[in-house]
């Protein structure tokens, strides 16, 4: 009982946490914006008639351009923290992330053919992007479930297997739409390196039902992952159908995760480096884990958008890139412990 206290104590510091990496995130740039502007700003939209600490170019750039890339950043790596944690558990495997079955190389190939062809359409092909990924994204991990469900009782081992081979297809298809148009691939690699800069309110409340949902799902999943950790069998004996929560677990995760790469692009290691480091704060327990991996992985991701837009500024780092350079050296500890455990 203690310990689920203090684990909850820390998921509040987590989100006083991701409070201020908000805050951070909402007040850094290029126009000076204090945290007590923005404080002033809040109270001023209250029915007390206090006046705004403002301009009109302050306002413009705080609520059309910081905020809605704060609070995109925000949902983008809650939904990849939580979409990886639920793989984890799922697969009872710690490498899992949230591409494992192929939702990044449908992403991609989905985000590339919009780039490559969409230009002979008659509408603004940046306005399909997002939907081309979210869809190519859908196929691919449902091509990954279908192929690997079709290996009978190969169970998790078939799924990885066949979102390893369906994920190597994309990518294959991806790079030879793309030697078809050499001249896009700038911008090609721009969307798949990942970043936040393009993103507004129409993002933001294009992803929210689709984030809200799935995360509802996984979060309400807590207990039977918790359930599923031990074993199909045992999992089982206790009344649980191993087989239709695996699919109902993988499909909210693969939603969520296609949601996040629609208006993100490609972030690598959210998935992976986020539950870890929630495991070491609040223990095993599912029904702890996910809802401390979605706070944790948001503010994750926001301070590292932080960095990205600030490091050399006013040119902008890849977000994809910057989380890659976070995110493989503790993908290799995290192999290196598991391969000790193992032996």
């Amino acid at each position: 009982m203690r310990r689920t206290r203090s684990a909850w104590g820390r998921l509040c510091c987590a989100a006083a946490v991701l409070a201020a990496a908000m805050l951070a995130g909402v007040a850094a740039g290029a126009a000076s914006i204090t945290p007590a502007d923005i404080a002033g700003e809040l109270v001023a939209r209250l029915p007390l008639g206090a006046e705004s600490p403002l301009n009109d170019r302050e306002l413009a750039v705080l609520v059309e351009l910081r905020m809605p890339r704060v609070v995109l950043g925000a949902v983008v790596g809650g939904l990849l923290a939580t979409a990886g944690a639920a793989y984890q558990g799922v697969f009872r495997n710690p490498l899992a992330d949230p591409y494992l079955l192929g939702a990044a190389g449908g992403a991609g190939l989905g985000a590339t053919l919009v780039i490559v062809y969409g230009p002979t359409l008659a509408v603004d092909p940046g306005s399909l992007i997002p939907a081309a990924a979210f869809a190519g994204a859908i196929l691919g991990v449902a091509a990954a479930y279908a192929l690997g469900s079709s290996a009978g009782r190969g169970g998790t081992a078939a799924l990885i297997l066949a979102g390893v081979a369906v994920s190597s297809f994309l990518s294959a298809a991806q790079t030879l739409v793309q030697m078809t148009r050499i001249e896009n691939l700038q911008r090609i690699y721009s969307w798949l390196l990942g970043g936040l800069g393009r993103g507004g309110w129409d993002d933001v409340w294009m992803v929210a039902p689709y984030a809200a949902v799935s995360v509802a799902v996984l979060l309400a999943c807590g207990y039977l992952l918790d359930l599923l950790a031990m074993g199909d069998e045992k999992a089982t004996s206790l009344g649980l159908n191993a087989t239709g929560v695996r699919l109902l677990v993988i499909s909210a995760a693969s939603l969520a995760t296609a949601a996040a790469v629609s208006v993100s692009g490609l972030i690598g290691f959210v998935g992976i480096v986020v539950p870890h480091i929630v495991r070491r704060l609040v223990g095993t327990g599912y029904r702890l884990i996910l809802p401390m991996s979605l706070v944790t992985g948001a503010a994750f991701l926001v301070l590292v958008d932080i960095s990205v837009r600030t490091v050399i500024a006013p040119a902008e780092l890849p977000l994809g890139v910057v989380t890659a350079f976070l995110g493989a050296p503790f993908f290799l500890v995290i192999l290196r412990a598991t391969r000790n455990r193992g032996t």
